[in-house]
């Protein structure tokens, strides 16, 4: 059985990517920042929770000892957990925002990756997003050209090169970003717009079903490669 741990699982994509990805036989592991929440959301999919806050060090420990003791190993690791850091800029919104959409991935990428070493088909997906490509967002014919979200943005941006980087630094582990598509979930709320959570998910549930020798390092939407 495939053991996978989706990280922001309590709702929106990473809920509904654990869903799937049980649906088709995987142990999901779901991670949240909100133990209450956490907990009701892993009830509802009935898989095991671990609380997990992305830009706590003990906490990510935590989880994965956890995981660690109870399985052995990982074959998928999701780094789902974002935030939007909309608004006025200043300094600490754009340190919680890549603390939480850049950081965080290094945070739980480094304390998986002894786990991840011990599988046989080991698999990292990143939701990044087309608005961290600087192809996208200087095309007039992109949408991500008239949004401005500068800090999700530039944060996307380092997810995804992170994503690049940490292929090449270990290539037996296949590394992927993804752009998910616009999704209707409690972050784009105010917005008003987006398709369904599950279309959204089936992207990232690609990614995470990919056979070893799929490629690693890549960026992609539902329509395959994307620039950036």
């Amino acid at each position: 059985m495939t053991v996978t741990l989706v990280t922001g699982a309590n709702k929106g994509i990473g809920f509904e990517t654990a869903r799937q990805l049980l649906e088709l036989g995987h142990a999901v592991y779901l991670g949240a920042r909100d133990i209450e929440r956490g907990k009701a959301a892993a009830a509802a999919l009935g898989a095991p929770f671990v609380q997990l806050d992305v830009t706590d060090d003990a906490s990510v420990s935590d989880a994965l000892a956890t995981i660690d003791a109870a399985e052995g190993r990982l074959d998928v690791l999701i780094n789902n957990a974002g935030i939007l850091g909309s608004g006025d800029i200043d300094g600490p919104k754009a340190l919680r925002v890549f603390d939480t959409n850049a950081v965080g991935i290094v945070r739980v990428t480094e304390a998986a990756l002894p786990l991840l070493r011990k599988s046989s088909n080991p698999t990292v997906v990143n939701v990044s997003s087309s608005m961290g490509s600087f192809w996208a967002v200087n095309n007039p014919e992109r949408p991500e050209f008239g949004i401005p979200m500068a800090l999700y943005a530039a944060s996307k941006s380092a997810a995804t090169m992170l994503t690049v980087q940490y292929a090449k630094l270990h290539p037996g582990i296949k590394f992927n970003a993804l752009e998910p598509g616009t999704t209707a979930t409690d972050m784009t709320a105010d917005l008003g717009i987006g398709r369904p959570v599950e279309e959204s998910a089936k992207t990232v549930v690609r990614l995470a079903t990919l056979s070893v020798d799929a490629p690693t390092g890549t960026l992609t939407d539902d329509h395959g490669t994307l620039s950036w």
